[in-house]
């Protein structure tokens, strides 16, 4: 028996749309067929005039759990998840204590097992844990993350040497290593002058990261890659300058991946003094320029997807007359769907090209394909129904994160998802969080398979000269 069919709505992939009725059985779309077609199931719901779409995936959130759960734990953070139309998260490791040892990956899994959307969990690639490395592999570690410039947390950058070794040891397992690539030593450098001379407002935070901070660290990283035969991804793409070496990196045939996040788009230079230390986020909120550049290379695949970088802080962490002084990050992950819809509403990008930047390419990315990032029998239902007319206005009191400050205060937005599911349960329906759904995520752990990896220079790795140093 069909456990539920969604009926007379209009399903879309990234490679089109098609009027059907879609049957969902246990966990996993079990068919789409024509309109009418499918007439028996324990629950029929009507769609009719809405959109389905794959859950959107976001690759960047941050739950705050453990150490910092007065700003988000894992609970808030899925529901809001939820609400924003999101069915799976990864979470990153500047907790505290950080995920840098198997102890500590195996007590964050714990934690999330509050969550009600499914989820994957980074480790940590720092200077002070390339032996705990091996481990987090071993215990299911869904990707890596390094950290090459501060921020919150203020985890150590590693240096370029102990990068390496740690991309050495991640390449054979395939896993993706995601990066915050800002050359740390810069913007040390550059924000102890410009605060020693006193010069503390919100722009000022652009004058300490200029965008030479990320071409650096993006091409050293690709060049790391290209040694190791590592699988790296950039995260939070800010400005046009980085785009070069990533497109330069992908026509090298290095496996390297990019994200932006709606603040990087809909945001610039022009909106600091109107919103103050609120827009502070690492990295910054740059110029009118780098917002175009980064809205042609999202259209053109040299950025692959959509992420939010979710980091949410109370209203007094965040507002501070110091810039320095001011929490980075806000809350994304309920806002980024209706602010990307709006902008299919005004005809800037198409639905399927949506679903492409926001799930299919994250899927493939990060080795969930074919279970997530598309609607197709076999697949998981995890699925954002869509109302593309319903006008909302995003306020941070609605929020339902912790983090009650957004940038995006005040502004209206076209088209979000009534309803999401995951893996086939209601987890948010018609704008509402649904009773109970605390603990139905689960790790993708058992679903990631990456491709065979292909890592090179093999016999010059630091493990293989200290092998054959000791049998010598």
């Amino acid at each position: 028996m069909i456990d539920m069919i969604l009926k007379g709505g209009t399903i879309v992939n990234e490679t089109g749309r098609e009027q059907a009725d879609l049957a969902i059985t246990g966990e996993t779309v079990t068919a789409i067929a024509a309109p009418g077609t499918l007439t028996e199931a324990r629950e029929v719901v009507d769609v009719s005039g809405l959109h389905l779409i794959p859950g959107a995936i976001d690759m960047h959130v941050h739950f705050r759990e453990p150490g910092y759960t007065h700003k988000e734990d894992w609970g808030t953070g899925s529901q809001a998840a939820a609400m924003g139309g999101v069915t799976t998260v990864f979470e990153m490791p500047n907790t505290d204590p950080p995920t840098r040892s198997v102890r500590e990956f195996r007590d964050k899994q714990a934690r999330a097992r509050k969550s009600c959307v499914d989820f994957g969990i980074y480790g940590l690639l720092a200077e002070d844990n390339i032996a705990e490395i091996p481990g987090l592999i071993e215990v299911g570690a869904n990707a890596f993350k390094c950290f090459m410039g501060n921020t919150f947390g203020n985890l150590p950058s590693p240096s370029t040497g102990a990068m390496l070794e740690g991309f050495e040891i991640i390449a054979p397992s395939g896993l993706r290593i995601s990066l915050h690539a800002e050359t740390a030593s810069i913007m040390a450098w550059r924000q102890a002058r410009l605060a020693a001379a006193g010069l503390n407002a919100p722009l000022h935070h652009i004058g300490a990261r200029p965008e030479i901070v990320a071409i650096e660290a993006v091409s050293r990283a690709a060049v790391l890659a290209e040694w190791t035969g590592a699988r790296v991804h950039v995260l939070h793409i800010s400005s046009a300058g980085e785009l070069r070496p990533l497109a330069e990196a992908k026509a090298r045939g290095v496996d390297m991946t990019g994200e932006t996040c709606p603040c990087y788009l809909f945001l610039d230079s022009g909106d600091y003094d109107r919103l103050g230390s609120v827009i502070r986020v690492n990295p910054p909120v740059r110029e009118p320029r780098d917002s175009a550049a980064i809205w042609d290379a999202l259209q053109t695949g040299v950025v692959d997807m959509i992420a939010t970088d979710h980091a949410p802080h109370t209203p007094e962490e965040k507002r501070n007359p110091v810039i320095w002084d001011a929490d980075c990050g806000f809350p994304g992950v309920e806002t980024q769907m209706p602010l990307m819809l709006t902008e299919v509403a005004a005809g800037r990008m198409t639905l399927e090209h949506y679903v492409r930047i926001s799930s299919a390419n994250p899927a493939r990315a990060f080795g969930m394909w074919p279970h997530k990032g598309r609607l197709s029998v076999g697949a998981h239902a995890d699925i954002a129904v869509l109302d593309m007319d319903r006008q909302e206005v995003i306020a941070a009191d609605r929020l339902h994160s912790r983090g009650k400050v957004t940038p995006f205060e005040g502004r209206t937005t076209i088209g979000a998802p009534v309803h999401t599911l995951v893996r086939g349960r209601f987890v948010q329906r018609n704008r509402t969080l649904v009773p109970d759904i605390a603990g139905h995520g689960r790790q993708v752990t058992d679903i990631q398979r990456m491709p065979q990896p292909c890592p090179r220079n093999t016999d010059q790795t630091l493990a293989h000269l200290l092998a054959a140093g000791g049998a010598a």
